[in-house]
Parts: structure tokens; sequence; C-alpha cells
């Protein structure tokens, strides 16, 4: 057993069958783990005509090999297989307790594949994987099911599960984990490929040590880490909510589809933010950007819930997007995608595109709340004018036709998040190029570099080249930055931990921290280079799926519209795009060439790039 990482479960539901493979060390120091890891599983086990609703499709999940330790903000894990929504590579991320609990039960990953004919849930403890009868929870709500399936296993076990979207195959269906506190494997409907395996949950309790090769070096780093980024104090981080909320309002909210400049009504929102107690995940000090709202008992939000469902749709009252944000829980639904899919279809009855014949007597009026409150319902249970909205926005505009198209905010399939790419370069480039689709986490924390929080962080990263910051609104360096950003980002979800920490913990601390768990030598010149094989891996899983230059593109809104205000432009991408691939090494074409995966040691992909 490689020190620092667990086994790999492998569960086949056709056959009812549960193998156990340790970790591979070769595979493991190339790869690192989590998003690596899986998606190099995925490559060798998929095929480019695996359809995402089919046996063959894998659904994995993975930790890292910082999982479970005491290190700062590494309790999340990964879930990675081809997206029902997008029909290429989908991955998504969550947080809370699953991940520790994972690591500790002696497990690197889950690997399931094939479909069980009734439904089943995963029952994880140390060392043991066992497939057990769902047909009970089969139906129920997210926190419903959690709390059943705890009672049943384990009062201390983490329950990661579908509610009813996922079960029935809704395409922005999500995972969530940890019941009532609402973290979510949000993104690519993820929840719908677990829906198609009939398996409801993965409840894991997992009581073991982990061994690491050097623990006092370890508790060096991580004391060190403390001393340079203290935990601040709740009322500093309240405040810090606030003010970057506002800022987001003032710049780069969503507002009316991405048609609009400004919602003043959003500060109210922000002020909300004020109502709040400390809310972490497993292990972690830290509080980012994440409360929980005292008064409700499931009002966990940030601005990923509050953008879309929010400004997006013009709706400011508080009360309803809190009951908005938990239909999404305990359906199981991604709070992103279906805020957009509901802006697009108020859009679309705006202008006369569908009216109260096509929606059921819904009126999808801007600014609705019981309007919204009834879609998202509709779209929870997959009925109604909702059903065609759980397709996704891409599917839903392809269905009803005409102008809807120019109303359907997406790249590659996947719904734009809460921060709009005409606010900054790196954001719009890394939209573009992103690996999912548009995934607002892939480029961060370039955003910062570029002053995107101007006057909250004061961000730079003189390791990676960044010791001043960049004009948001220029093309100038912003390829070579998205592409480092990109490698980055690919060895942090590697390692699986949370994006925030790279605030906090300079690049060369994630190498020493490695280092001391594993037992390794790599320096930070091997760190980005793994990060950037895996990267170019995810394109090229993409590629072989038919992904090309001509899908590195925004919705023509976002290309065309200026959005009204001082302080955001329109992306030109067709140099800065060919710039970008360049600096890749890719060709013309945005496909890696044959001499750039030799460099990385991808000779298993040679076959699929003609360049």
């Amino acid at each position: 057993m490689t020190l620092g990482y667990g086994k790999i479960c492998w569960v086949d539901l056709s056959k009812k069958e549960v193998n156990y493979q340790p970790m591979d060390a070769a595979l493991a120091r190339k790869y690192i783990g989590g998003i690596g890891l899986a998606t190099k599983i995925l490559w060798d086990e998929t095929t480019s005509q695996t359809e995402p609703f089919s046996p063959e499709n894998l659904l994995i999940f993975m930790v890292g090999p910082l999982t479970g330790t005491f290190v700062p903000s590494s309790s999340r894990y990964v879930v990675v297989g081809i997206s029902p929504l997008t029909d290429i590579l989908g991955i998504a991320h969550a947080g809370g307790n699953w991940a520790y609990e994972l690591k500790h039960a002696g497990f690197e990953g889950i690997v399931v594949r094939g479909k069980s004919e009734k439904p089943v849930y995963l029952w994880i403890h140390d060392n043991t994987v066992e497939i057990k009868d769902a047909q009970h929870v089969w139906g129920l709500d997210t926190y419903e099911t959690s709390e059943l399936l705890q009672k049943e296993t384990d009062a201390k076990a983490s329950v990661a599960c579908i509610g009813p979207a996922g079960e029935k195959k809704v395409r922005i269906s999500c995972i969530i984990n940890d019941g009532r506190a609402g973290r979510a494997a949000a993104r690519c409907g993820l929840g719908a490929l677990m829906g198609d395996k009939k398996l409801k949950a993965l409840v894991v309790r997992g009581t073991q040590s982990i061994e690491v090769a050097d623990e006092r070096g370890l508790r060096d780093v991580v004391k060190e880490i403390y001393e340079q980024s203290p935990p601040e104090k709740l009322e500093e981080v309240i405040d810090m909510q606030v003010n970057v909320l506002k800022r987001f309002i003032k710049i780069g909210a969503p507002i009316k589809n991405w048609l609009e400049g400004s919602f003043e009504e959003g500060n109210m929102i922000a002020e909300e933010l004020r109502k709040t107690r400390p809310y972490h995940c497993r292990g972690c000090p830290y509080q980012d950007l994440e409360s929980k709202l005292v008064d409700g008992g499931e009002r966990h939000m940030v601005w990923e819930h509050w953008g879309p469902l929010g400004s997006n749709c013009l709706i400011s009252d508080v009360e309803s997007l809190q009951k908005a944000y938990s239909l999404c829980n305990r359906y199981g639904l991604d709070t992103i995608s279906t805020g957009v899919v509901v802006a697009f279809a108020m859009e679309c009855f705006e202008k006369g595109i569908i009216t109260e014949k096509e929606t059921g007597g819904i009126k999808l009026i801007w600014g609705d709340s019981k309007a919204m409150l009834e879609i998202i319902r509709e779209i929870g249970e997959r009925k109604g004018f909702g059903a065609l909205l759980g397709e996704g926005v891409k599917r839903a505009a392809e269905r009803i036709k005409g102008l809807a198209y120019e109303y359907a905010m997406h790249v590659k399939g996947l719904e734009i998040p809460a921060h709009d790419p005409r606010t900054h370069m790196t954001r719009a480039l890394g939209y573009a190029t992103g690996s999912i689709g548009a995934a607002h986490m892939e480029t961060f924390p370039g955003d910062h570099i570029e002053g995107y929080i101007e006057d909250i962080s004061q961000f730079t990263m003189p390791e990676l080249g960044y010791t001043t910051r960049l004009d948001r609104l220029s093309t100038e360096g912003k390829a070579e930055l998205v592409a480092k950003m990109q490698d980055y980002n690919s060895m942090l979800d590697s390692l699986v931990v949370c994006i925030f920490s790279a605030l906090r913990i300079k690049p060369s601390q994630f190498v020493r921290l490695l280092n001391n768990i594993i037992g390794w030598d790599m320096d930070l010149s091997d760190f980005m280079l793994a990060g950037e094989r895996i990267f170019n891996l995810k394109r090229m899983f993409n590629v072989r799926r038919g992904i090309s230059r001509k899908d590195d593109t925004l919705p023509p809104r976002l290309l065309t519209h200026k959005r009204p205000g001082h302080g955001f432009g329109v992306p030109f991408l067709g140099a800065i795009l060919s710039e970008y691939y360049m600096y890749r090494g890719w060709s013309e074409e945005g496909i890696p060439t044959k001499k750039k995966l030799k460099e990385l040691g991808l000779e298993e992909c040679l076959q699929f790039s003609p360049f």
C-alpha cells in the first residue's frame, strides 16, 4: 500500500460484485489522486461512443492524498463520469464530512459501473463495501434519506445521496451529502447518472488511522500555514462576506439572464449574511464565503446560490430564495443550473417565445418568486414544463427553437455560474476553455490577481510569477495566466482541497504537504508539470468526444452585448484563444499536439491527436 493512499473499490451493480485494488504507486505519482486519477480511470474504461446513460459509463467518487489528515481545507471529494448534461467529461466537488469518513474507512475511491435492477445503496465501513437494498428510501428527498440511512447504519456516518430529481434522471440533478448541511456535488448532472444506475446513496463511516511518511514535517508545514493565515474571527468573516457579495452585485452578478447591469435590491441579500454562525467542513478552521443563517435550520447559502436564483431572476425576497434553495437541496438539483434555466424561461416568456400554454399556466414573470418555486417543483419532479427545463438550458433551447438559443446561457452545455465573464478576461477565457464547460473555479485565484475583488483582496502569487495586479479587462498576459491557473487548479483538485485554500496556502507549501504525506521528493516544477498533464488529459478526454476550437466560446449575448454600467467589456476571443493554444502547445483547432502529449507522458492519447 502506498503511504497516504487508501484502496480503490470497484463496484459492479449489474453483477452485484465488489472488488478491492491497492493504489498503484506509479499511477499515483503520475496522476496524484482526485480528478487526475478519476479522469485517467474514466479514460481507460470508456470510449468515444460510451453513452452517459449506459452500463459502461462509470460513476467515480474520489478523494486525495491530503484527505483525512489535519491539513486545513482537505475534507473534500470529487465525482467524475461522462456527464448526462453535456456528454463530455463531468466533474463535481463537495465538502463536508463524507470525504473524511471515506479516507478513514480505508478507501481512496469508489468506482461504480453497471446498473442495478432495483434501488440500492452502498454501505462503506472500515475496509468493507456492501451493496444494500434501498427500495424503502427510493422516492424520499435527500434530507429524509440521510436521516433514515444514518439510523439504519451508524449515527456518525456521512451520507451522499440523490433526491427525486436524480431518481428521475433530471439532467441538472446533483448529489447532496450531510443532509440538512446541504453540501452538494452539484455540477454536470451527475445525480442523474447516479439515478440511472439505481444507486440512491453512498453511506460511509471510517474509524481507521492514516499513516503518513513524515508526521512531524507535516505538522511543521501546517503550523506555518496557520501562522501566516490565522483563522479569522466570525465578525471579520461576516464583514468580508457582505463586502464581497456587494462587490459581486455591483460588478459581476448575473442580472436578468445577464442582460442588465445593476440590481440594487441585491444589497438587501448581502446584509442578510450578517445573520450567520460558523460553518466549516470537517477538520477545517476556515469559513471563507460560506455561512449558515441561524433561524431556518437549513439555510446554508453562498453566492453561487444567491446569484442564479436571485439577481438572475430579479428576485430579492430572501425568504423565497431560502425556500428555493431548500427545494433544490431536497430534490437534489444544481442551484446554478436551476437558476439559469428559470431565468432563461422567464426571458422566453417575456419575449412571447413560450406562453402559459407551454408552461401549463405558470406565469414565468421576472421577479415572481411564487412562479419560480412552482417551476422548481416541476423540475424536481420531472413533470409539466419543468421536465423540459430539467434537461438543461441547451436542450431546452433546442426543443423550443427560434430565438430561444440566444437566451441560453451555457458553455458546452453547462449553465454559466454566477460571475459575468465580461468583468474580467481571465473568467471569459477560462469559461470558454473549461474542461467541463463554464467552470467558475478552474481559473481561481486568477480573478484575484486581476483585482476582481479590488479593495478586499490584495492577492498575488509570486511563486507562479505574479507579483503585481493585472488589468482585468486587458488580454495582455491572460493566455498564460489562464493556462497556469488551470494547471494549478488541476493539481488542487487532484489533491482534493478547497479551492479557497489557494488564498492561504502557497504553491510550495502544497508541495511540501504532499511530500511529507507520501514520502516523495517533488518540487514546484514537478507539481505544475503534473497539473499540466492532468489538464491535458481532461482536454483529450473531451477531444475524443468531439470537442475542439468550435466549442471554446461563450454564449452570443456575452460576446456581443456590453453589460450596462462602468467596468465592463465584451470579450473578443479570437486572438487570445490562438495565443492560449500556442502557449499550451496545442493546434489552432485546440487539440494538444503529439509533441505536447509525449512531453507530458500521455502516450495513450496520441492516436486521438492528428497534429
